[in-house]
């Protein structure tokens, strides 16, 4: 009987108890792995993020916006930004790091200037923008600019010219479709810190008037058809003379320079043009 008994708690019954006590841990587990989740997370939202740290070499943390898009698509060092045959295209100016002094933007696909694109960078001292697809600088657009001393606008598609700051001391607008109409008549005459002007291959009809300051004048290459007493010298007086310039070209104009010998006479050296 005892036998029996055994054998029936045996095949029957022991399965049964180990199976139940089976299901149990297993939905057990199952919660306390949930639960230990949920209290992590938890504890974390009561924690706010850790702020990014700064760069070692001095740039912003990754978390900051303000010059980070600019520095991503340019190098910027010490001081200057080159942006320079960036891709993708770059259709206007970049957003600059405060206290920059020195932009090279060249060769990209920028069409216009306007006057917010400097307006708060007041440390420029030069921009170089050769290469782009510039039509148009608003007016004001470098008029804060009171530490420029270098300004790049070859090789762009410029019919005309805004007023340019005080103390440049170069201007090139090489290459561009300025004509007189679109200089304005004393935009350079007040310069008077200004001692490298390059306005070649353009389509000018008149040499602009020029302040004493100057010592380079490029002008070839453009349809300037006639000169007179007073676009170099004073006219008025034979004592005058011009000091400081020492090179002025005027090659590849219609103008035939034999005809004003009068315009020279204030000149250490004759202009490069054409005689006969």
């Amino acid at each position: 009987m005892i036998t029996q008994r055994t054998l029936l708690f045996s095949f029957i019954f022991l399965p049964w108890v180990l199976s139940s006590l089976e299901q149990p841990f297993s939905f057990k587990e199952d919660t306390l792995f949930h639960d230990d989740a949920r209290a992590t997370e938890k504890e974390a939202a009561d924690f706010p993020p850790a702020d990014l740290p700064d760069d070692p070499f001095g740039n912003p943390a990754v978390g900051e916006s303000s010059d980070l898009p600019t520095c991503l698509l340019c190098v910027c060092l010490t001081g200057s930004v080159y942006c320079e045959e960036v891709v993708p295209d770059m259709t206007s100016v970049p957003a600059l790091p405060k206290e920059t002094s020195y932009l090279y933007a060249r060769y990209n696909k920028i069409k216009k200037i306007t006057a917010k694109d400097f307006a708060d960078i007041l440390t420029l001292k030069r921009i170089d923008l050769t290469g782009n697809v510039i039509t148009e600088i608003e007016d004001g657009a470098f008029s804060k600019l009171n530490q420029l001393e270098e300004l790049t606008l070859a090789e762009n598609r410029l019919v005309k010219l805004p007023m340019l700051p005080a103390k440049l001391s170069s201007f090139n607008a090489n290459y561009n479709r300025l004509r007189t109409k679109g200089v304005k008549a004393n935009i350079f005459k007040k310069l008077n810190k200004l001692e490298y002007l390059y306005l070649a291959n353009n389509e000018l009809e008149a040499v602009p008037q020029l302040p004493e300051s100057l010592r380079t004048l490029h002008l070839q290459n453009n349809n300037i058809t006639t000169i007179s007493d007073e676009t170099f010298c004073k006219g008025n007086t034979t004592h005058y003379i011009r000091e400081k310039m020492n090179e002025i070209r005027l090659d590849g104009n219609p103008v035939g320079l034999a005809q004003y010998p009068n315009s020279f006479i204030c000149l250490k050296s004759l202009p490069v043009g054409r005689y006969y």
